[in-house]
């Protein structure tokens, strides 16, 4: 098995958190697994992604154009931003919660989210649209959209693990206090329709 996965959003989103548990789950199951992490200026709501690359024969942890499995967008700009790495047939799961980056906030340039999900929806055959906020208001926490959509992601069939290698990781990962909850944002998404919203 060989997957390069991408996941990509806003610093605060819990994007680190999500490319470890994937990670852990993979080395667990003893997957091969290199990860390269861009955070920049997470902490000022700026962009933040995690190349994944599971599986035998991977030289080098960045992923090139064309050639991601899946993508796991936090936020639908920065999911825009890296549809160039998707290979064709590709999956892409992502949020539908738009996070307004600070350029947009101080008003240098405009952001539409509708039009974001729009262009997916035109340009990825495999599309898993993820409701966030009816998410966080059936679980009580808008904290875990990180394993939500990985739950989507396990759905997708694209993640190259099951949701015990994921339960697992959290169990490994995720202090004890918050492990039902995270537990149930992982089994939220068996009802979210893929290229639905």
């Amino acid at each position: 098995m060989s997957k390069n996965i991408i996941l990509c959003g806003v610093g605060g989103q819990g994007t680190i958190l999500a490319s470890r548990l994937i990670a852990t789950a993979a080395m667990d199951k003893n997957i091969p697994i290199k990860t390269a992490e861009t955070i920049g200026m997470a902490q000022r709501g700026g962009s933040v992604f995690s190349h994944l690359r599971l599986g035998e024969g991977t030289n080098s942890p960045l992923i090139g154009k064309g050639e991601v499995d899946l993508i796991i967008g936090f936020e639908p700009g920065e999911t825009v931003r890296q549809l160039p790495f998707l290979k064709k047939g590709g999956a892409v799961v992502v949020s539908s919660r738009p996070v307004m980056p600070v350029s947009a906030m101080i008003g240098q340039s405009k952001y539409d989210a509708e039009a974001m999900i729009e262009y997916l929806r035109a340009n990825v055959e495999h599309l898993t649209i993820v409701d966030a906020d009816k998410a966080a208001e059936e679980l009580g926490s808008a904290k875990v959209l990180n394993v939500v959509l990985l739950g989507a992601a396990l759905k997708s069939g694209e993640l190259g693990l099951d949701e015990s290698d994921l339960e697992n990781a959290i169990r490994e990962k995720v202090p004890e206090k918050f492990l039902e909850l995270n537990k149930k944002a992982l089994a939220w998404s068996k009802g979210v329709n893929q290229n639905a919203d």
